[in-house]
């Protein structure tokens, strides 16, 4: 035998074991990879391309992966939606205070009679639920979404730290419950928002609000002149003694209770106010209030609660 016929009998022994090989090593290969293969015809042989200047893997595309075109933080796995800030809780050691007041003043005229609460202690969310925050609940399917257009910051991209709105109280109570806490009460809301009963106007004392203080009308626009909603904390000199941020202004924030015309019946052991009644109450002001009274800890106000509105939204307690 030739040389030349040796090499081509080896040639072909060889190329009979390899495809020998490849055959009976793809019964071996686990279903859901070999189907991919079957439906995609060939291995995905690409490589990543890093990004020459920070050494960074781009991000995915948007419409590659769940949730981004809704705003939601690009850095997260999209399947779990742990947003990048989680809620931090702030005890509030309990106490009595005095709730209502009998000024006379217009716009309190539902703020009285004044009474004695006296308050368990309990946990409270630093900050407002954010859109991140909320995002995790819609994306694991336990929360709907909220309203869009107008003020609201649901699926604006650069939102992600701006606190949840055009959320009504079903869906502000839901992701209460998804995440194991509750709506406060509306002593519990007023106990906090005065820095543990103190007897003052504001979370931060008795200053008037300014645009150092809150998210308000101001700067010749809603929202400090931003015409949106801030992300929350922005205005750390408005905290309450306890590190409270936004109690005042930004979003008004759905409570528990039921809203009465005033505290005659009001419960004194600091629980909801759940008597007849057809609206729900909200507390704190929004970005779009100048007036220094609806910022005050003690202003009360009722809505629908199937209202999403774009000045409201909502903490929690545990």
């Amino acid at each position: 035998m030739t040389s030349r016929k040796k090499y081509i009998l080896v040639a072909v022994i060889v190329t009979a074991a390899g495809f020998g090989y490849i055959k009976s090593s793809h019964r071996n290969i686990p279903a859901d990879l070999r189907d991919a293969v079957a439906d995609n015809g060939k291995f995905d042989t690409s490589i990543p391309v890093f990004d020459k200047d920070n050494g960074n893997i781009p991000e995915p595309k948007a419409a590659a992966v769940k949730g981004l075109n809704k705003g939601y933080v690009a850095v997260n796995d999209p399947s779990a939606g742990a947003p990048s800030k989680p809620i931090e809780w702030v005890a509030i050691n309990g106490g009595k205070f005095t709730m209502g007041t009998d000024s006379g003043e217009k716009g309190f005229e539902d703020v009285k009679p004044i009474h004695e609460v006296a308050i368990k202690t309990f946990d409270m969310s630093k900050t407002a639920v954010t859109v991140e925050q909320y995002a995790e609940c819609v994306i694991k399917g336990g929360c709907t979404e909220p309203a869009t257009g107008a003020f609201c910051n649901w699926g604006v991209a650069g939102r992600q730290l701006h606190p949840i709105n055009c959320v009504d109280w079903a869906q502000a109570s839901k992701y209460a419950k998804f995440k194991s806490g509750r709506l406060p009460s509306e002593a519990e809301w007023e106990y906090a928002a005065t820095s543990g009963g103190k007897n003052q106007k504001y979370p931060w004392g008795n200053d008037e609000p300014t645009c150092d203080k809150a998210v308000m009308y101001g700067n010749g626009g809603y929202g400090c002149g931003k015409n949106s909603t801030m992300p929350v904390c922005s205005k750390t000199a408005g905290n309450t003694a306890q590190g409270l941020c936004d109690m005042a202004g930004n979003v008004w924030q759905w409570v528990q209770d039921k809203y009465q015309d005033s505290y005659k019946g009001a419960p004194v052991d600091g629980s909801a106010f759940e008597a007849a009644g057809s609206f729900r109450v909200v507390r704190g002001g929004s970005f779009r209030h100048s007036d220094a009274r609806v910022l005050r800890a003690d202003r009360r106000s009722g809505d629908v609660p199937g209202h999403r509105y774009d000045g409201i939204g909502f903490r929690l307690v545990r």
